[in-house]
């Protein structure tokens, strides 16, 4: 919470803009918001602005929900938002004085919005509050570069790439020459971010053309990460396009390079500040263990959260960096949560599953829930797995879209991490989605089928 100083601050801020750029967070991790008149800033750390409800719950392309939604069943009525104060800053992308507001909505009596990814996050939060718990959360976060709109027979490619699949298609995995050949960009992403105090500890690049991972600092802050890590994927989207390109975090843009992901890193503190992961550079604490057990048991469920859209199935395959099966193991990056004990104070579990295309608020919310869970229940993670050799308990994961929905829908535990109303309406967003895609037909499918089927 930030002191009236800072509240007095981010109010001047607001008041001296040319313009607001407002908005909030659908469950897709869509920004969906307004531009407002600078005489709007009272309400924005006040009474808060009129936010249709339904702005939550649009599919993809922004459509309203037909199935149960809130916007044709309900009239659309309009909820009221306030500004996060820390998202309050300049928009440095922007021509001009231009300030942007992250908005979360509330209810009349004050409660959080169920339909709020942001509140679904903070519910999480206060059950680790309660039981003397603070998580903390660290971010690497995977994106790619890319040139679209092209009209050489190429939907999209890296700046300076030809048909050939040689020029511009080169990589650079953890080179510097690909940051230096990108640097006017990466360079004006990284001053936007710290104006808005998103540190990004480490700029690397990655192991696909034109790809590059960012390190979000950990912290015990876990609402900010989250909010760091939306916000960073806007500013980088934004300071793209000024120079010609579009950044995407689409788990996997091009079918013959790696995929992006948004790998996890945590571990729980108690109320005297001690990790309580912490043992051994071998071995961590019971708890960590059971924390596993939470999430390896619930991993089948929480896939939607991690991997929300049809795209972000094509990153999963036996033998790449995205495991198709819940499994753990020390320090070994072919499973899905590797273990790190090596400096016993920093003992941590990274989460390797989730695609950069999901929304952190319920990626992070099916992290810590199914931990906690783990924690309270004392559950057993089962064998771990060494190298390749999968522990033979491990869950196999729902790689396919439909059969992801199907699981978090009928999971007690997702109901109870996420709420009932929120479990049944994001199901309905998908399966809006699923039935869309289902209308479209492929190039590749014309050109198997059409004449030898």
């Amino acid at each position: 919470m930030l002191s009236n100083p800072d509240i007095d601050t981010k109010m001047t801020l607001l008041a001296g803009a040319d313009y607001i750029e407002a908005f909030v967070v659908d469950v897709n991790g869509v920004p969906r918001g307004k531009w407002l008149q600078r005489d709007k800033a009272k309400s924005l750390l006040g009474s808060g602005i009129a936010i249709p409800r339904s702005a939550y719950l649009l599919d993809i392309w922004g459509r309203d929900i037909a199935e149960g939604g809130i916007a044709y069943d309900t009239g659309d009525p309009d909820g009221l938002c306030v500004a996060v104060p820390h998202s309050i800053t300049h928009m440095g992308w922007a021509e001009g004085n231009v300030v942007q507001a992250l908005l979360t909505m509330r209810e009349v009596d004050g409660s959080l919005y169920y339909l709020d990814p942001r509140g679904v996050l903070t519910r999480v939060l206060e059950r680790f509050s309660k039981a003397g718990l603070t998580p903390a959360l660290g971010v690497e976060l995977e994106f790619y570069l890319v040139d679209s709109g092209r009209h050489d027979g190429l939907k999209i490619a890296p700046r300076g790439a030809d048909e050939s699949g040689w020029r511009g298609w080169q990589i650079d995995a953890v080179g510097l020459g690909e940051v230096h050949d990108y640097e006017p960009i990466l360079r004006e992403m990284m001053a936007c971010a710290k104006m808005q105090d998103i540190i990004l500890e480490t700029l690397v690049s990655e192991s696909g053309p034109g790809q590059f991972e960012v390190t979000l600092r950990y912290s015990t802050d876990t609402l900010r990460v989250a909010d760091s890590a939306t916000l960073f994927k806007r500013t980088i989207k934004q300071v793209a396009r000024k120079h010609g390109l579009t950044a995407t975090f689409m788990a996997k843009p091009y079918g013959q390079w790696a995929g992006s992901g948004m790998h996890v890193h945590m571990s729980l503190f108690d109320n005297a500040g001690q990790n309580i992961f912490a043992s051994t550079p071998e071995r961590g604490t019971p708890e960590l263990y059971h924390a596993l057990g939470g999430i390896i048991h619930n991993m089948p469920d929480t896939m939607l959260t991690l991997a929300p859209h049809a795209n972000s199935y094509r990153r999963f395959a036996p033998g790449v960096h995205a495991p198709t099966y819940g499994d753990w193991g020390h320090d070994n990056r072919m499973s899905s949560i590797r273990v790190i004990t090596t400096d016993p104070t920093a003992s941590r579990i990274e989460h390797r599953v989730a695609g950069a295309d999901c929304n952190p608020y319920l990626a992070f919310a099916s992290l810590l829930g199914t931990a906690l869970q783990g924690i309270e229940l004392r559950m057993d993670p089962g064998p771990e797995t060494h190298g390749t050799v999968r522990s033979p308990s491990a869950p196999p994961l729902p790689i396919a879209w439909s059969g992801a929905l199907d699981r978090f829908a009928s999971s007690a535990n997702m109901e109870d991490i996420f709420g009932k109303d929120f479990q049944r309406y994001y199901v309905a967003c998908k399966r809006q989605e699923i039935s869309e895609m289902r209308k479209r037909i492929s190039d590749v499918e014309y050109d198997a089928y059409l004449k030898n089927a």
